[in-house]
């Protein structure tokens, strides 16, 4: 049977996620909620409430667990006690009303996707004690995975500044020009904190490291690749839905919307969404089609 993987991306994944909540902690207990979108709290109260609102974004709880499934290979059965509560937990973000992008305010049900994301943490930290921490060999797909990571962090560039509760300069990316959406007042194009066009980033950037692992279950691994399948294509699609917003409406470029997939929905976006899903999986990403050969996996 073959060895359990290592759990270094996930690893890398969780101190990415780790650094962009401090960043939050701070931005929005510093900063003042009208700088903010759709929160009301300020000080140290307002930063915690607002990272117990982000362990609910996709980008933690979503990614979370395919994390957990990656952990949950290398630990004996016993670590599904565990671990189907940590899935379940992190996946009610799905259901209406939990996450609600205009009202950022921590609730009680918030804490439920965030205690899924602490047992998905423990699960990692357990794996690793057992599978270690190095990082998956190079796979003939990291080429492009690097050419994908590096578009998608210079897209981003005005969202990691705001994360930071910094401005980008204006030029290249439309930041600081004041713009007012219908019935609210004009506000910078790029507002300070968190943008869903980040979450969205984030998710492909956890897709393509995760992607670079394989799972010894063939059962889990078809569920492992298309769950990080619907992270790259999800992902992809709320990051352009937030970038042509405000880089492109807001400069009056046009007036036609980039589709919004941020909520699940019956929508032909998202149709979109899961048809490139199954494109995805077709072509391998993220699974091993030459493990009956013994072959090198290619993606």
């Amino acid at each position: 049977m073959p060895r359990a993987a290592p759990q270094g991306e996930a690893l890398v994944i969780w101190a990415l996620l780790a650094a962009d909540l401090v960043a939050i902690l701070v931005v929005y207990s510093t900063v003042t909620p009208g700088q903010l979108h759709a929160v009301t709290g300020g000080g140290l109260e307002g930063g915690l409430s607002r990272v117990l609102v982000q362990l609910d974004f996709p980008s933690v709880a979503g990614a979370a667990i395919p994390i957990a499934l990656l952990a949950l290979d290398a630990l004996p059965r016993r670590a599904w006690l565990l671990g189907a509560p940590a899935i379940a937990l992190c996946a009610f973000i799905a259901w209406p009303g939990v996450l609600d992008p205009n009202d950022l305010d921590a609730r009680a049900v918030n804490v439920i996707p965030a205690v899924g994301v602490a047992l998905a943490l423990a699960l990692t930290v357990a794996a690793a004690r057992v599978a270690g921490t190095r990082i998956a060999p190079r796979r003939s797909g990291d080429p492009v995975r690097v050419v994908v990571a590096v578009v998608t962090l210079l897209v981003s560039l005005p969202w990691i500044a705001a994360e930071v509760g910094l401005h980008l300069p204006q030029g290249v990316f439309l930041t600081t020009k004041l713009y007012a959406e219908p019935g609210q007042p004009p506000t910078p194009a790029v507002h300070l904190g968190h943008h869903h066009g980040w979450t969205g980033a984030l998710l492909i950037v956890t897709a393509l490291l995760l992607s670079r692992v394989r799972l010894r279950s063939t059962r889990l691994g078809t569920t492992y690749a298309l769950l990080l399948g619907l992270a790259l294509s999800y992902g992809a699609a709320i990051l352009v839905n937030d970038f042509w917003h405000e880089q492109l409406v807001k400069r009056g470029w046009t007036s036609w919307e980039f589709p919004n997939a941020l909520q699940p929905g019956l929508h032909v976006i998202w149709a979109v969404v899961l048809l490139a899903v199954a494109v995805l999986y077709a072509a391998g990403f993220a699974r091993d089609r030459t493990r009956a050969s013994g072959d090198n996996p290619a993606g």
